[in-house]
């Protein structure tokens, strides 16, 4: 046998013959040669994908589910999946049928919603100068600054910038000086756009239309699937199969997990 789920052994055929068809199909030429560590680290793939299979099936014939066809993964989906898990889904319509019926109610982790856009910084209409002199920037007046519209005080340069924030809507700030020279500036708040008013359409008098009886609407199409919630049910399917093989798979000697420290042939090449 090359394991046991739910304590009922999977012979050691099944393995066999699933080898076989591997060297005797189109991609046995990149497939390890015989007897390498390398193929004996392919048998024990194979063992875990056969594995996952009899417990998909099993798990489903108990729940009363219907195998499920349908096509294979795409390559961000196996990956997410992992190699194993990915080449039972594709393999076995008793996997895709589990898997639909465990990760039904898989929801989105709060933490892959994006981040919400950062508000909109408040504006300001803003005149300012720039004078090579400190006298004559004493001696400016409003009249002498350049209107630069409604900005963001901090598009300013920080010193005429934090020198507005000091100082009363309508005044004039500064002079500052910075490596430009000597700034003046003038800010008061940008009025903001008035909302538009709301369409009452009870307001109206009704029409012949509107005091018919009201026809039923037709059912709109469901909305495919969003990437977020795919890669959720995927999430929650590996979840799931990793208890269910930590409490129903036993694995025998020889054909571990490759991954697994302990056995012999698990060592990182290049």
């Amino acid at each position: 046998m090359i394991g046991l789920v739910d304590g009922r052994a999977v012979p050691h055929d099944v393995l066999d013959t699933r080898l076989r068809d591997l060297r005797q199909g189109p991609l046995h030429a990149a497939l390890p040669a015989p007897g390498s560590s390398e193929e004996r680290q392919m048998a024990r793939w194979v063992t875990q994908v056969i594995l996952t299979e009899v417990l998909c099936e099993r798990e489903a014939l108990s729940r009363g589910l219907a195998p499920l066809e349908g096509p294979p993964l795409d390559r961000l989906a196996a990956v997410e999946l992992g190699s194993i898990n990915a080449a039972a889904y594709n393999g076995s319509p008793w996997v895709r049928a589990v898997h639909q019926a465990v990760t039904a109610s898989a929801e989105v982790p709060s933490a892959w919603s994006p981040a919400p856009p950062p508000p909109a910084p408040t504006l300001h209409r803003v005149r300012h100068a720039l004078f090579a002199d400190l006298a004559e920037a004493a001696a400016a007046t409003p009249a002498d600054l350049e209107p630069l519209g409604a900005i963001p005080l901090g598009s300013l340069p920080s010193a005429i910038a934090q020198a507005v924030r000091g100082t009363p809507y309508g005044t004039l700030a500064g002079p500052v000086r910075d490596a430009l020279g000597w700034h003046v500036a003038l800010a008061e708040p940008a009025p903001t756009a008035p909302e538009s008013t709301a369409w009452e359409p009870a307001a109206l008098e009704p029409t012949a239309l509107e005091s018919a009886d009201p026809q039923p609407m037709a059912p709109q199409p469901t909305a495919p699937e969003s990437g977020l919630v795919a890669a959720a049910r995927r999430r929650a399917f590996v979840q799931w199969l990793d208890v269910q093989r930590a409490t129903r798979v036993r694995l025998v000697h020889g054909l571990e997990h490759p991954g697994d420290p302990r056995q012999p042939d698990n060592h990182h090449k290049h």
